[in-house]
């Protein structure tokens, strides 16, 4: 049996090691259009910025190694430029000319490429999606003193990061009101505090006009400094070879695939960045370009190929990247989408510490769940902070993958130790939260929903400190410390009643006073620290 792989990177490469693994007659021949095989790509942004200070740490095998270890045929600058499923060949170019392969089996793994809007000067602009692109841009960089990084998404973020670790003074320049679209809004907000902090200027809710020799030019009329331009737009799903073949494309322009990962043609498969998954939440076709998700989906088809049983899995998209030190994760769907989708939910923001706060190192997170209200289904979660926050979104994901609801988090076991978590872990305090909502005992309001309730009638309670008060307060709001609120009941007016504290917690406490005295309370849910947040990114777009 021969099989062909098209694509050397994650998805391609898994396919390969695992099919050689279960089948050791199989003839595998790889063809890859770069000059890399099996490289990391996700590590390229950290050598640009000197984190990873060796080039050859992001090559992780060779065709040599790849050959003695597994006797794969792998083709370096060597690209399939077409399947012709009637003759059951793949024509493939490298320097020396064209060469037909005949197959038993395809496995098409070509990734996605960089998008790359018609500005004017877009040629100047570099792009990171392989190593020769980082080659160029560690080149470019050596001779720059400042740069503009178009588009604020993970690489964008990530890229920015480090040309400040080189040195560079930088711009990010995004469409969006926010870096990091997978995030709410009030959960940007301390990402975008990280990056101004460290001197990133963010110019949001604008687009890139033009690129000149020296400058880039926005839509708001700003001339911004750039001996280095970096487009990180986005990427598009690599289908040429797909669709000049008559194979099926998907809603969200990626190869169609089904829960075997095959296309139309029951003898190719499709992987990684060009193929489309299903999404865990509603079953709809979605476009991850994860690496995770790109390894576990070559190997299932190694596993479809030798006969093994296994399907697809639903994606939840989860991912983490890191900004100056802070961790910023997600999982699931966030509250935009569910509100442009109107679908119910429930939210809930939490700031625990990363571990016992007695403990020396302990760190402040913002977390985010989202809840399905009549199920009690965790529909996704997020998560900001500087320690901690990769072990609570990925029990989080956990928990979506194995069926356990949002009250379900406050009975998982969770290892403890006062340098590590809490004796109730961030994720067990989510699971509580949630359980109040779902059986009647809290009512929440959530930060953007405060000024119509104000203008409802509601009066909003503040339950902080003097103190806290005097550093920043919701304009209105009248304030009764905690403490002192069971002997002042009778200042409050009457009609309904919004209670906050800090982060919620006394906020809590506060609203199940006042509900046992008969008042209408609600507690704004992540109190201050959340509103703050989100009234602020609002104001800023």
């Amino acid at each position: 049996m021969r099989v062909i792989i098209i694509g050397g990177v994650a998805g391609g490469m898994s396919a390969a090691t695992r099919l050689r693994r279960l089948n050791e007659s199989a003839e595998i021949i790889v063809l890859e259009r770069s000059g890399y095989v099996s490289f990391a790509n996700c590590g390229l942004p950290y050598h640009v910025g000197g984190v990873i200070e060796e080039r050859s740490a992001l090559l992780l095998q060779t065709p040599a190694s790849l050959a003695d270890r597994f006797r794969l045929d792998v083709r370096l600058n060597t690209e399939a430029i077409e399947i012709d499923r009637g003759r059951r060949v793949v024509v493939a170019r490298d320097a020396r000319g064209t060469e037909e392969l005949p197959y038993d089996k395809v496995i098409l793994s070509p990734g996605a490429r960089p998008l790359r809007p018609p500005i004017p000067g877009i040629e100047r602009a570099l792009s990171l999606r392989g190593v020769e692109d980082l080659d160029a841009i560690v080149a470019a960089a050596a001779g720059s003193r400042t740069a503009v990084v178009i588009g604020g998404g993970f690489i964008g973020v990530e890229m920015a990061e480090n040309l400040v670790h080189r040195g560079l003074r930088v711009a990010l320049v995004e469409a969006l009101p926010q870096v990091m679209a997978p995030l709410d809004p009030e959960m940007a907000a301390p990402v975008h505090d990280a990056l101004r902090e460290h001197g990133v200027t963010l110019h949001l809710s604008d687009q890139v006009t033009a690129i000149g020799a020296d400058t880039v030019t926005t839509a708001s009329g700003a001339t911004l400094p750039a001996d280095l331009v970096i487009a990180a737009l986005g990427v598009r799903p690599e289908t040429r070879l797909a669709t000049d073949a008559g194979l099926t494309l998907g809603p969200r322009g990626g190869i169609a695939v089904d829960a075997r990962h095959r296309t139309d043609d029951p003898d190719i498969y499709a992987v990684g960045d060009a193929a489309e998954k299903v999404g865990a939440l509603d079953g709809e076709p979605i476009l991850v370009p994860l690496a995770n998700t790109a390894n576990l989906a070559g190997r299932r088809v190694a596993d479809d190929i030798a006969g093994l049983p296994g399907t697809a899995r639903r994606v939840l998209g989860t991912a983490i990247v890191g900004v100056f030190g802070l961790q910023v994760a997600s999982t699931g769907v966030n509250e935009k989408r569910l509100r442009d989708a109107g679908r119910r939910h429930r939210v809930i923001h939490t700031h625990p510490s990363s571990h016992a706060g007695y403990y020396p190192g302990a760190e402040s997170l913002a977390l985010k769940l989202l809840v399905d209200p009549e199920s009690d289904a965790i529909l996704g979660a997020q998560g900001v902070g500087r320690a901690g926050v990769d072990k609570r979104i990925d029990v989080i994901a956990t928990a979506m993958a194995g069926g356990i609801t949002a009250s379900g988090l406050a009975e998982l076991e969770l290892a403890y130790a006062p340098q590590f978590g809490s004796a109730k872990d961030p994720v067990n305090l989510l699971g509580h939260v949630a359980d109040n909502l779902r059986s009647g005992v809290a009512r929440s309001l959530q930060w953007h929903e405060l000024d119509a309730a104000v203008a409802a009638g509601a009066t909003v309670v503040d339950v902080r400190t003097p103190t806290e008060f005097a550093a920043g307060a919701i304009p209105g709001a009248l304030p009764i410390p905690m403490d002192e609120l069971r002997d002042r009941l009778g200042e409050l007016p009457d009609g309904p009643l919004v209670v906050h504290c800090a982060v919620g917690v006394r906020g809590h406490t506060a609203a199940r006073i006042l509900t046992q005295h008969g008042r209408d309370a609600v507690n704004l849910d992540g109190g201050y620290v959340t509103w703050r947040a989100g009234t602020q990114e609002v104001g800023a777009a």
